[in-house]
């Protein structure tokens, strides 16, 4: 789609091998283009940020608290309003930890404000960047560092909490399906108002998989049906890759380390919950979200 695009994200990070945060960032800015701010928290994305007067980004960027990333992006498009330069893009780029559990009250509030920006959650699932702890977005059954027998508890449903609020536009998307998700920033990019989407980003070393496959590992949570991908724009669902037939899901676990804990059991338990909410999910296309 914009692979012509001048790449405004430097080459030689030290991200780590086979990052697809990385991957989303970059696919980001091609879409975007220089006239973007970005605001991202301490977090893996402080790599491409980096610290004091070396930055990665080719444009303006700013790292903010962990708690605040989407107050900040409130702020400055205020004062870009203010400024009459309101044709620059603001974007908030943060993890699931600084998103759906730390940054979760000033997302919320600037979503019910109705400031004009583009948050993006890359969701690898954990707080990676501080040693592999669980987050609200962490999966039921999943290892992490504090969850070392498996997360008790589901996957924190972010993107249901933002449209109860009225959000116009949110989005899921994957690292595997990088077309689909620059069609969804071209889409966000142009809305009048607060816009949210929310990338599956595997992370090999928490996930504990070969950094080789990140993007199969990608392709796999949204072809078994883990992750589908839609929008829902103005409280109308749309689908944007269905999956005429879902793979097992066993593909998907069998890859990743943190899953070895799962008894048999559990896997076929969680298979059927996914078939169910996947044929309910299909049924809305076209239709409103809070029906």
């Amino acid at each position: 789609m914009t692979r012509s695009a001048p790449q405004l994200i430097h080459h030689g990070l030290t991200t780590c091998e086979g990052c697809s945060m990385e991957i989303i960032a970059r696919a980001m800015m091609r879409v975007l283009g220089p006239r973007t701010i970005v605001i991202t928290p301490p977090s893996c994305s402080a790599i491409i940020t980096g610290y004091g007067r070396e930055t990665g980004w080719m444009v303006p960027a700013w790292q903010s608290n962990l708690e605040n990333v989407a107050a900040y992006a409130a702020g400055i498009r205020t004062g870009l309003e203010v400024t009459g330069q309101e044709e620059i893009n603001v974007v908030g780029f943060a993890g699931d930890g600084g998103t759906v559990d730390i940054g979760l009250q000033a997302l919320s509030g600037a979503v019910e404000r109705g400031h004009r920006f583009i948050y993006i959650c890359y969701d690898n699932e954990a707080y990676m960047n501080t040693g592999i702890q669980r987050s609200g977005a962490t999966p039921k059954g999943a290892w992490t560092t504090t969850t070392p027998e498996g997360k008790r508890e589901g996957k924190k449903n972010i993107i249901g909490m933002l449209l109860a609020q009225g959000i116009p536009y949110a989005a899921t998307a994957s690292a595997g399906f990088v077309d689909d998700f620059e069609r969804k920033i071209a889409k966000a990019s142009k809305i009048d108002g607060p816009s949210y989407i929310h990338a599956l980003t595997p992370c090999s070393t928490g996930w504990r998989f070969p950094a080789s496959q990140t993007i199969t590992m990608s392709r796999l949570a949204v072809e078994t049906g883990v992750w589908p991908l839609f929008e829902v724009k103005d409280n109308i669902v749309h689908i944007t890759h269905k999956v005429k037939e879902l793979k097992p899901l066993v593909e998907y676990l069998k890859l990743q380390g943190r899953f070895r804990g799962l008894h048999e059991d559990e896997i076929n338990a969680w298979q059927e919950q996914i078939k169910v909410n996947y044929t309910a999910f299909l049924d809305k296309e076209g239709k409103s979200w809070l029906c």
